[in-house]
């Protein structure tokens, strides 16, 4: 029977492993699951000898001496996001494959940036403060419709994927930017091909990019000047893609209504200004954190890596070496 060792702590593994997957797990493989403390020596004896490696967020940096022994795993199926922290590229090209769930928490952020832009749109979190505050309607705070709208997405990521998915009811104009991304594939996902500075005309403009040398500052204060007033900006990806105080500058002179779910050092010290201010939507890094997501997160990964070991298929989990350094 193929060893599996899940190298995560008893509360991660409840978190990201629903009661039936594990059912299934123990069912079709030797499973040794991690205990509360994931020291380098118990971490080293889960990984040592074991077919697959299950890991999650809190499982600590795989050596890549451990994951290139005689004895090292074939597989690396991580029931989270990024594999930046957690494996070394010298490990995955000696033949270590990785498989990831990003493009199933992908999912869950496309749903919250979805959410984020009709909240924005038919500005309800002002208008749930001036009911709170005794107040009824409010004229000046009509809201605006997503229908027909122009949305530009900075990067063509699963995340972006997922919300393009997800606007296709909307008839919306979508446009992106990426560098990246082929005619071909664009043709593909239905989206027009932009410039950055054509990104800044949309009504509506949602962040999608990793964090890689390119993308930090990638939109500066110049390029937040340049976006139209009542613009709708939405960053679930990377704080530092974006000139932290042009933002602010722009919510506090109320030019944009924005969300924003990730912030340079977290949890953030935020000024009182964007803490006041009405058009703003703040929230504690949690578009891909969903109860329905994160149980999934094992079936996800443990699916493809049942249909690799059994004959090569690549899923959609299969973290291409390749791609690494310009994936989240």
């Amino acid at each position: 029977m193929i060893s599996l060792s899940a190298v995560m702590t008893p509360a991660r593994a409840e978190d990201v492993c629903a009661p039936a997957t594990r059912e299934w797990l123990e069912a079709t493989f030797a499973v040794r699951w991690g205990g509360e403390e994931l020291g380098a020596v118990e971490v080293a004896e889960l990984v040592t000898g074991a077919d697959v490696v299950l890991t999650s967020w809190g499982t600590p940096h795989l050596d890549t001496a451990l994951l290139t022994a005689a004895d090292a795993p074939k597989v690396v199926a991580h029931a989270a996001g990024s594999v930046k922290r957690l494996i070394d590229a010298d490990a995955m090209a000696a033949g270590t494959a990785v498989f990831s769930a990003g493009e199933r928490i992908a999912l869950s952020v496309g749903e919250y940036c979805l959410g984020a832009i009709l909240t924005l749109l038919r500005r309800l979190p002002e208008l749930d403060h001036a009911i709170r505050g005794g107040g009824w309607k409010q004229p000046q705070l009509r809201g605006s419709e997503l229908t027909g709208r122009t949305v530009a997405l900075v990067g063509a990521s699963s995340t972006a994927r997922a919300l393009i998915r997800l606007l296709k009811p909307f008839a919306v104009d979508l446009c992106v930017y990426d560098p990246y991304l082929t005619a071909e594939r664009a043709a593909e996902l239905g989206v027009r091909q932009v410039s950055l500075l054509e990104v800044m005309e949309a009504d509506i403009i949602s962040i999608h990019v990793p964090s890689t040398p390119e993308t930090e500052g990638l939109i500066g204060a110049d390029l937040i000047g340049a976006m139209r007033p009542g613009t709708v900006l939405i960053n679930s990806a990377r704080a530092a893609t974006l000139d932290g105080p042009a933002v602010t500058e722009a919510i506090r002179e109320g030019r944009i209504l924005a969300a924003l779910d990730v912030f340079e050092v977290e949890p953030p010290t935020l000024s009182a200004e964007l803490l006041t201010a009405p058009n703003v939507l703040l929230t504690p890094h949690i578009a891909g954190d969903t109860i329905q997501g994160h149980a999934d997160l094992t079936a996800f990964v443990m699916t493809d890596v049942t249909a690799w070991l059994r004959d090569g298929t690549r899923g959609a989990s299969f973290v291409d070496p390749e791609r690494l350094a310009v994936s989240a």
